[in-house]
């Protein structure tokens, strides 16, 4: 007899949802009653509710380098930390440089830096994050709103900063949004888009 009832309950939601208009949202009410054909029966439908699910990013994992350690960035670019900071060089070979101990950054703060570097064949960009032990990711956004994950790179010893980097297309003008998260989801720091 259970069996029975239990059918003709999936039976009559499957009917019920299949029924129903289009536009109709996904959360039911806590109680709605169907029809069960001629015989008026009456079925409680358990209460369920739909709630629009956060699509959860995971994290990126910490690459741990020596100091001074050459890490192929691709595309004939390379970075490498010190205890001073960040260095990268490009294809053409010259070298640049963003200290964490000139006084520039806060570092008892969360932030985050950008630069970028690229042409028709595409964009590097690259920066520091700093102000935290627990970073989870850097995120870019671009114009269109299209989310690039960037990898991270840190010294031994859970160092209060690192760097990220990662390669985008080109872009028509404009520098994307960049976005350092801690290993919860949550926003640490960001740099809104804008335009050249």
């Amino acid at each position: 007899m259970k069996k029975k009832y239990l059918s003709a309950v999936v039976a009559v939601a499957a009917a019920a949802t299949l029924a129903a208009p289009a536009s109709a949202t996904a959360e039911t009410k806590p109680t709605e009653t169907f029809a069960a054909t001629a015989a008026t029966a009456t079925v409680q439908a358990a209460e369920t509710r739909t709630t629009p699910s956060k699509a959860t990013v995971p994290n990126t994992p910490i690459r741990t380098v020596r100091p001074g350690e050459r890490v192929d960035a691709g595309q004939g670019w390379t970075v490498w930390l010190t205890k001073q900071g960040k260095y990268w060089s490009g294809p053409d070979g010259y070298e640049n440089f963003r200290s964490v101990v000139d006084g520039n950054i806060d570092r008892t703060r969360p932030g985050v830096s950008h630069q970028s570097e690229g042409g028709e064949s595409g964009v590097f960009h690259s920066g520091l994050y700093y102000g935290t032990r627990a970073a989870g990711r850097v995120e870019l956004t671009d114009a269109d709103g299209r989310k690039t994950l960037a990898t991270l790179v840190a010294l031994p010893g859970r160092s209060d900063w690192g760097v990220w980097y990662v390669h985008t297309a080109p872009t028509q003008g404009g520098s994307p949004a960049v976005a350092l998260y801690d290993r919860s989801g949550k926003l640490l720091a960001d740099l809104p888009a804008w335009d050249f």
